[in-house]
């Protein structure tokens, strides 16, 4: 495989996740990647195949999370690159594997992002389709609103990227936002 494709990366993650959550989390991690790629100039859709995959062996494996990724994704043909990428979204967590590019820099970021995020959006009639950077960053700082979503581990991330916790989570906002309908995020008042 030359290169990742989004309908291959929904294809693997099928063969391992089949928990509605862990979807949904892919598909949002997966736009906020796509949004991250268009910032850096790279290619959006090869970025949202990787976040779509990055969970691969989270369902089956969660004491063991990225242990049990890296030989199935290289027989299923996964770039090297991409794996590596996948490893290291879980850097000081489950792996070694130190973010260098601006791919995994983007990838360890918005993992934890996209949940405060999107428990924003849930909170608000219109959803995430008039959610505005201010009114995140008010939630942002509210550490008992989505309290699992580590806060110091989206900081490294923006900290690696050279980037302000405003500046990625107004990407990212702007990436899900785009796929509000998928992502369920369109709000009560749909």
């Amino acid at each position: 495989m030359e290169r990742l494709t989004l309908e291959k990366a929904k294809e693997l993650n099928a063969r391992m996740v089949t928990e509605e959550h862990l979807i949904l989390h892919a598909a949002n991690v997966s736009a906020a990647m796509e949004a991250m790629a268009g910032h850096f100039g790279a290619d959006p859709e090869h970025w949202a195949a990787v976040g779509w995959l990055h969970d691969y062996d989270y369902e089956h494996f969660p004491e063991e999370h990225l242990a049990h990724t890296e030989v199935p994704l290289r027989e299923a043909g996964v770039p090297e690159e991409d794996i590596r990428a996948i490893l290291s979204h879980g850097y000081s967590i489950c792996t070694d594997v130190a973010p260098v590019t601006d791919m995994e820099k983007s990838l360890f970021t918005v993992d934890e992002l996209t949940g405060i995020v999107q428990a924003a959006a849930r909170m608000r009639p219109a959803g995430i389709t008039d959610l505005e950077v201010k009114s995140f960053m008010k939630k942002w700082k509210d550490k008992k609103f989505a309290a699992k979503c580590n806060r110091e581990l989206i900081l490294r991330g923006c900290e690696m990227l050279g980037m302000d916790i405003r500046e990625v989570a107004e990407i990212v906002i702007e990436g899900m936002k785009a796929h509000a309908e998928e992502l369920h995020l369109t709000g009560t008042d749909a």
